[in-house]
């Protein structure tokens, strides 16, 4: 009975070892830290690119706002999983301070964090790029329309007085909404990955 109770010892300090929350907390950091870099980063590069653009077309500043918008979102898909990971968390037993959190979850929620992070990051760099670029060429063309007015021309003129800068708009925000995506994939796959869980019991088995 001895070395059962022995063995079993052992095997739940293996399985719920004393290290194991840490790897489960550099999970919510991982989610947290890179989503949060992610959103930033499309925020500040998106911004440029609206600020330059709005020099010369004041006008269309509030309707190009919506990339930062969307890389504004990035860091709440990291704040959640957060979250939902802290929410998992079991505190060691005050008597006998053994852990139920297992490796399993902590491994498990380390790779949830570094989904969405990951993710999160990627998608950010995209949008920004993307919005940077795109809010530069519709600011261009609107102004490129207004000077073709002012010149007297009154047909069609290659697209440019009668387009208003619509076409580049819409093909720059389909773009950003798929460089958004991105960082949803990786919410999806956190969320999945977050409901896998396997507690030790402290009073069962070896724990008597």
């Amino acid at each position: 009975m001895g070395d059962d109770f022995d063995y079993e010892e052992l095997n739940q300090s293996y399985v719920c070892a004393s290290w194991a929350p840490g790897v489960g907390f550099a999970g919510i950091t991982a989610a947290v830290v890179f989503a949060n870099l992610g959103g930033a980063y499309g925020t500040a590069k998106a911004g440029l690119g609206i600020m330059a653009m709005g020099i010369r077309s004041p006008e269309l500043l509030m309707k190009n706002i919506i990339p930062v918008v969307m890389a504004g979102v990035l860091g709440i898909y990291g704040l959640i999983v957060a979250v939902i990971l802290n929410g998992k968390f079991t505190v060691p037993d005050g008597a006998t301070r053994a852990t139920t959190y297992s490796q399993y979850n902590a491994f498990s929620h380390l790779a949830a964090g570094l989904c969405v992070g990951l993710c999160s990051l990627a998608s950010g760099l995209a949008i920004g790029i993307s919005a940077d670029a795109g809010t530069r060429a519709v600011g261009a063309q609107s102004a490129m329309a207004a000077s073709w007015k002012k010149m007297g021309f009154t047909g069609d003129a290659g697209g440019q007085v009668d387009s208003q800068g619509d076409a580049l708009f819409v093909g720059t925000i389909l773009i950003q909404v798929f460089a958004s995506n991105l960082g949803l994939y990786g919410l999806i796959a956190a969320l999945i990955l977050s409901q896998q869980d396997y507690q030790c019991e402290v009073n069962g088995g070896g724990g008597n």
